[in-house]
């Protein structure tokens, strides 16, 4: 006889809620509790510095809704129209559909402006927290074996923004989108051989074309945010499959993780973090204008803007074609235009020299061993001073690109200042090198020296002794 105390199996089954059947059926089908369970158990690492890629995956998130939003009011169309919004001052002037549409965008749609500006900042802070992203996986030698794969898929999720960021910059059709279309006109035809065929396939015919618009709404909202998303997605699948890096010192090994759990900490760090990003850039869009296209004027291909600064990201290119000498040089009988060198030949260097970086050094240092611990930066001197040099190269060219405004401020002439960047920017990252790398030496052989002597990390003991006169000294305890 049952145990009337005791509920019946169907009693039990009848107790469970819709909820909890639906997760059975689903688990007795596919296996899935088993997973969930591991990945609820998977340690994250607890720096903050970590928290640079969450920063870049919750921005990009923001820039899919806002952009979503967006697309339902522009109109990536050049021909040309008349005006006749909210904003008087442009009332009866001539403009391209896609102007005319951002104008409306901004004045006449609820809530446009702001989405605007905060796809905008939120733009600026994505390229941001990926390149210091980089910078710490570099910096601290995260792209080592057995990460060369995600370094890589990192450093295309970059290019791929930059791209995102030129192509979105220029939608507005506004007078400065329009000069900065020129400049990548020009840097393309400079290339030899094959430049006007391929700002031809780009532009659609001799720039400025009535295609160009069309062609960069498709970049920019179809092809290059589904590469980007395909990037994430590959690059956090690699990220959970292999172990995460961490920094020395704790409880921390070669062969452990020491962190948070994936639930609930990491989780719920995770949202505050995203929540946190969303309210910065929605701040930062409610008070701080950025972009006011209506102050530019549409695009006319004769007129060019003066001063004509692009958003941060691209400012180093700009420096680079602003410091490059005129001199265009005939090899094998074909001229060599002047923009090709600073507009393509430099940045393309550059972006090798990240690629090839990781194998590079483990050929160097003979070391192809696996790595799940992060070096501090002064570990490795060279490749801390080489990373500092890129760094000073970078800020000189930024700083350049911005020439002209410097030349207006300090009231000198424009040329004067160019050839003081132009010699920045070979004594620049060499000093920064030596500097650098003398430093980062003298920190490794002092640790070494302490490592040696039994002291690691840890502090001397410290005796307090009395002198003659009543005062008192400080003296290194004996171990």
């Amino acid at each position: 006889m049952a145990d009337p105390t005791k509920p019946s199996v169907a009693n039990a089954a009848d107790r469970d809620t819709e909820l909890e059947r639906l997760v059975g059926w689903v688990d007795r089908r596919t296996g899935a509790a088993g997973v969930l369970r591991g990945a609820m158990r998977k340690i994250f690492p607890d720096h903050w510095s970590f928290l640079l890629g969450e920063i870049a995956l919750f921005a990009f998130v923001i820039l899919l809704a806002t952009g979503t939003f967006m697309t339902f009011f522009y109109t990536p169309d050049a021909r040309e129209v008349t005006y006749g919004g909210a904003y008087n001052t442009l009332d009866g002037a001539s403009m391209s559909a896609a102007f005319a549409s951002v104008m409306r965008l901004s004045f006449d749609v609820e809530a446009g402006l702001l989405m605007r500006q905060v796809h905008h900042w939120t733009a600026l802070i994505f390229i941001g927290a990926i390149a210091f992203h980089l910078a710490r996986i570099f910096f601290t030698g995260a792209f080592r074996r057995p990460r060369e794969i995600n370094y890589l898929i990192g450093l295309g999720l970059l290019m791929l923004a930059l791209g995102e960021g030129i192509t979105g910059y220029s939608l507005p059709d506004d007078l400065l989108s329009g000069t900065g279309l020129r400049i990548i006109d020009s840097a393309m035809l400079s290339i030899p051989f094959i430049g006007p065929w391929v700002a031809s396939l780009f532009f659609g015919g001799e720039f400025p074309t009535p295609d160009i618009l069309s062609r960069l709404f498709v970049f920019h909202v179809m092809l290059l945010p589904a590469l980007l998303a395909g990037g994430v997605a590959a690059h956090l699948g690699l990220l959970w499959l292999q172990k995460h890096t961490q920094f020395r010192g704790g409880a921390a090994r070669e062969d452990n993780v020491v962190g948070l759990p994936f639930w609930p900490g990491q989780v719920f760090r995770s949202l505050g973090l995203f929540f946190l990003t969303s309210a910065v850039v929605v701040l930062l869009a409610g008070l701080i204008q950025i972009n006011p296209v209506w102050l530019y004027g549409p695009y006319v291909p004769y007129v060019a803007t003066v001063p004509a600064q692009p958003d941060w990201y691209v400012g180093w290119l700009e420096g680079a074609l602003r410091l490059g000498l005129p001199i265009e040089p005939t090899i094998l009988g074909v001229t060599i235009p002047s923009p090709f060198v600073p507009g393509i030949l430099v940045p393309g260097l550059l972006v090798g020299a990240l690629v090839v970086w990781p194998f590079l050094e483990a050929r160097l240092t003979h070391d192809h061993a696996e790595h799940h611990l992060l070096d501090a930066p002064w570990q490795a001197p060279i490749r801390t001073a080489t990373g500092a040099a890129g760094v000073a190269l970078f800020l000189v060219l930024t700083i350049a690109g911005g020439n002209d405004v410097l030349a207006v401020i300090l009231d000198v002439p424009v040329e004067g200042i160019t050839n003081v960047f132009r010699v920045l920017l070979f004594a620049a990252p060499v000093l920064t090198w030596l500097v650098v790398y003398r430093m980062a030496r003298d920190l490794r052989a002092s640790h070494l020296q302490r490592d040696d002597a039994g002291t690691g990390d840890e502090p001397a003991s410290v005796l307090l002794v009395r002198n003659a006169a009543g005062g008192f000294t400080e003296s290194e305890a004996d171990r």
